[in-house]
């Protein structure tokens, strides 16, 4: 009787145990949670905030996601894994004192079982107070300028000694370095301007988080084009001045040239000009950047100059090379080219205020052999290649200012060569002028000018075939200009063809009456909001060989659909940043 029992007993005992352990079976695993150290953080512009969190899930992780402001910033893919020390670092962008940024972290196990938000806050504080040092006068030797002042330009401060044209001029050389991050604004009152003499060098490498500024010194809110000068490189290379050494427009003891093709007049990288171009003497203003016979052996990309009141950038002779540049809404040219410049650009964006022109006339590329058209050498023949530029018609009721011209001004003799680039927006998107004799005519004649890969587009009702033809804006407007601007315009040829076949027969050269299908929304590139191109645009393709000086990409003008190399960086609202 015993045993009996007991076997019943534990036969009883078995079977309830192995319900007990299908109950547990049944069971979903919990759902995965997310534990964050602090839940907020104090930071100032530019500053890096890692927000770290540790996070469980017993069914394993699908998926990690980080939204910012409710937007998608970090999303990863996981195998399985059921803990993460879960780590992502934000670079603080510069945004109002104030500011709170909100980030929210989940996470999805296998299951498809989601964590609960945990949510972080970055609120942006004030940065705190930089010691101002005053510089001015000539400086040599080795001088470094950090990241932890502001330095103020009282008038023409200059990096080394270069007293008039003779070749022997240099009496003093000096290096100067600016730490990455450094802010440097010239004094109004002395129109301030840092000047860099041939034989010494800067070394101005910013980084994409910390770009070197040199900007005005006025308060957020005050600022104008003009507030300042600019930053002028005088190199020793070569120009077509006569006897090779020449002064800088607006006579202020700028002398460039020399005989030195391989000349190092140092290195930009990730530098911002912003509200340069004070008059030195009437109508003679300092550029946002002027480079004076600058050499090869100079490095320069990911600039960007932003509301100055002459020319973004210009170069008198010299052959560096640049790439990655930006023209935001300064006032005259954006591209000037001059005096016998060689060098090789690519990847460079133009973006012009619909009210922000010039009395001398507005243009994305103006450009001459010299100032009198003449034959002297070396031949100012560039290679640009992949500009986007954008003129300031947003669409055919914008209003604009009447002394915008052109995308393209070639002229006076000018042999410049010019690929995979497109042209809006403008009243006329290309002119090569057929004053001094007809020489640039010729030169596009013969191939010494080339064109290729240049998309011309027009905008929607903005005058016959989308430009400037025929509207209360500009009367005289066309895509390539067939007539000069005479009182009474007259027709001229390149050869036996009218420019505009001339333009149409060349390799790539496309002209369309509209923006559609393009890819490039003007409005977003006008705010300084968005630059690459939409998917599927015909511009992603089409673009022509470019000779080995420069990169060969599938793409007409700056941007593809993905690399926006403008990010970071650059500032499209300099007028509200505090930098102090």
């Amino acid at each position: 009787m015993f045993t009996r029992f007991k076997s019943v007993a534990y036969v009883g005992f078995l079977a309830a145990s192995l319900v007990f352990t299908s109950c547990q079976e049944d069971e979903p695993l919990p759902a995965p949670t997310i534990t964050l150290p602090t839940s907020s953080a104090s930071a100032t512009a530019a500053s890096t905030v890692k927000i770290t969190a540790s996070i469980n899930a017993p069914a394993g992780l699908k998926s990690v996601v980080l939204l910012k402001n409710g937007q998608p910033v970090d999303t990863r893919n996981m195998t399985g894994e059921v803990a993460l020390d879960y780590a992502f670092d934000y670079q603080v962008e510069s945004l109002p004192v104030g500011s709170v940024v909100t980030f929210i972290l989940q996470a999805t196990d296998n299951e498809g079982q989601t964590s609960a938000v945990a949510t972080f806050t970055v609120t942006i504080s004030a940065l705190p107070a930089k010691e101002i040092v005053t510089v001015e006068g000539n400086l040599s030797g080795n001088i470094r300028w950090t990241a932890d002042k502001i330095y103020r330009l009282k008038g023409f401060v200059r990096i080394g000694r270069d007293e008039n044209t003779a070749g022997t001029a240099i009496s003093q050389t000096g290096v100067l370095t600016i730490e990455p991050g450094t802010v440097i604004v010239g004094e109004r009152a002395t129109k301030g301007t840092l000047i860099i003499h041939r034989g010494s060098r800067i070394i101005a490498e910013g980084t994409v988080d910390k770009p070197i500024i040199m900007t005005s010194e006025r308060n957020p809110g005050e600022r104008e084009p003009g507030d300042w000068g600019g930053l002028v490189i005088c190199g020793k290379a070569r120009n077509n001045n006569p006897g090779g050494v020449a002064e800088l427009e607006g006579q202020y003891g700028a002398f460039h040239g020399g005989t030195d093709e391989n000349d190092n007049s140092g290195s930009l990288r990730y530098v911002r000009v912003e509200y340069a171009g004070v008059p030195i003497n009437p109508n003679q203003e300092v550029n946002s950047f002027t480079f004076g016979s600058v050499g090869k052996a100079t490095k320069m990309e990911y600039l960007q100059a932003t509301f100055g009141l002459d020319d973004s950038f210009e170069w008198f002779g010299g052959n560096v090379d640049g790439k990655y540049l930006v023209a935001f809404r300064s006032l005259d040219d954006d591209f000037d080219v001059d005096n016998g410049f060689t060098g090789n650009i690519q990847f460079g964006l133009s973006v012009r205020g619909a009210s922000l022109a010039d009395q001398s006339g507005s243009n994305g590329f103006e450009v001459d052999n010299d100032g009198q058209g003449t034959f002297a050498e070396p031949f100012t023949a560039p290679n640009f290649a992949n500009i986007t530029i954008v003129g300031p018609k947003e669409r055919s009721e914008t209003p604009i200012s009447l002394q915008f011209q052109n995308g393209m001004h070639l002229r006076r003799n000018t042999r410049i060569k010019i690929y995979n680039t497109v042209v809006t927006g403008y009243p006329n998107g290309v002119y090569i002028d057929p004053g001094n004799s007809g020489r640039t005519l010729a030169n596009a004649a013969n191939g010494d000018l080339i064109l290729r890969g240049v998309v011309v587009a027009g905008i929607e009702g903005f005058g016959t075939n989308g430009f400037g033809q025929g509207t209360s804006q500009n009367p005289r407007g066309f895509a390539v200009r067939d007539v000069n601007t005479a009182a009474t315009p007259e027709a001229y040829q390149i050869g036996n063809q009218t420019p505009t076949a001339w333009f149409s027969a060349q390799p790539g050269n496309r002209i369309l009456t509209s923006l559609a299908g393009t890819g490039l929304n003007n409005a977003a590139v006008l705010a300084g909001s968005g630059f690459t191109l939409a998917a599927n645009g015909s511009l992603l393709t089409g673009s022509v060989p470019v000779p080995a000086s420069l990169t060969q990409v599938p793409y007409i003008g700056a941007f593809d659909a993905s690399n926006d190399w403008t990010r970071n960086w650059t500032n499209f609202n300099p007028a509200v940043t505090n930098y102090r």
